[in-house]
């Protein structure tokens, strides 16, 4: 049975290193040179220092996530996909939120890549000129999720954004309303493809684009607000293409407490099929995305790559519209 007062210090001075290099030894063995690699590994064997004991047990390779908000369910959703996947085969997952901060995620993602992971999940296509050298430089496999749009040839999971916004908007303008505002949130690059989807429809026809963001987190109070803006901006509106569930939500209710009827005064469509707009009366149009689904994929295609097999690097998982009865 090994000494138990051996101690690391002790270890070092035998093999005539500092503790320092012990613990490194450790860790990551492939960090010293393999003539102090043998003197240590020699001492050990020499007092009875179980080498593998010492390391501890094997970690769990690990992938990191980075999200821009751990307070919307779209990513909840992702976040499940991606574990029902990663936990199933052995790997952990290390989530970091950057607060839709280009700034933030620059930073993060410079940490991450100095952690030793296997593979790196990323929720936006436009990052810092800093961040993308970093990630371009990576030596392990980095994939976008919610888009399709990626200039720098990584796995891309999602849908298309542009023609989302572009068929919605269409929906709306069938149904027979000509004032159609878009009211966006943190004018993120997906949010921007929304809208010039949006924009693309109203040109089609003649039609002016008309744009509202507040820069926030899209929530049911920021909704409620919009509207008021809207009706004050553009009295004429009769529709509203919101990008997030949640603002169309607010705008229904306080269409509701306006006494404003919906549909027939004013249309409104959500986006994402999130479920607090499945609660609503009447029911909440939406562009319907498949979270869970992407957050599946794209850990199935990552993993396959960390473990070099062959596999797709490019997935559409599509839309679709659904009318409720908001429009």
């Amino acid at each position: 049975m090994r000494n138990q007062r051996v101690t690391l210090q002790d270890i070092a001075q035998l093999a005539d290193v500092t503790k320092m290099t012990v613990s490194r030894f450790l860790r990551t063995p492939e960090k010293v040179s393999p003539e102090t690699r043998e003197r240590i590994t020699k001492v050990m064997e020499e007092v009875g220092y179980p080498l593998e004991e010492a390391r501890g047990p094997a970690k769990a390779p690990r992938i990191g996530i980075l999200v821009p908000s751990f307070n919307n369910q779209i990513f909840s959703d992702l976040l499940a996909g991606i574990e029902s996947v990663t936990s199933a085969q052995g790997f952990q997952t290390l989530v970091v939120n950057y607060d839709y901060s280009k700034e933030r995620e620059e930073e993060h993602i410079i940490n991450l890549l100095g952690y030793q992971l296997a593979g790196l999940i990323l929720t936006d296509s436009v990052h810092t000129l800093k961040a993308d050298k970093y990630l371009n430089a990576a030596e392990i496999p980095v994939a976008q999720v919610m888009d399709l749009d990626d200039p720098h040839g990584r796995i891309a999971v999602g849908f298309d954004n542009q023609q989302a916004g572009y068929d919605m908007a269409n929906t709306l303008l069938a149904s027979g309303k000509q004032h159609v505002v878009y009211f966006g949130s943190m004018s993120d690059a997906r949010d921007q493809k929304r809208y010039q989807g949006y924009s693309r429809a109203m040109n089609e026809r003649g039609l002016t684009p008309v744009h509202i963001t507040p820069n926030k987190v899209s929530s049911v109070s920021i909704g409620a607000g919009m509207l008021a803006m809207a009706r004050q901006l553009y009295p004429q509106t009769n529709a509203i293409l919101c990008t997030n569930d949640d603002i169309a939500v607010g705008v229904l209710q306080e269409c509701i407490k306006l006494g404003i009827r919906v549909p027939q005064d004013m249309a409104i469509s959500g986006f994402h099929g999130l479920d607090i707009g499945l609660a609503t009366t009447p029911l909440l149009a939406s562009v319907i995305t498949p979270r869970f689904e992407m957050g599946k994929v794209v850990a199935e295609i990552l993993l396959k790559k960390i473990r070099n097999l062959p596999t797709i690097e490019r997935v559409d998982l599509h839309y679709r519209i659904s009318l409720g009865g908001t429009i």
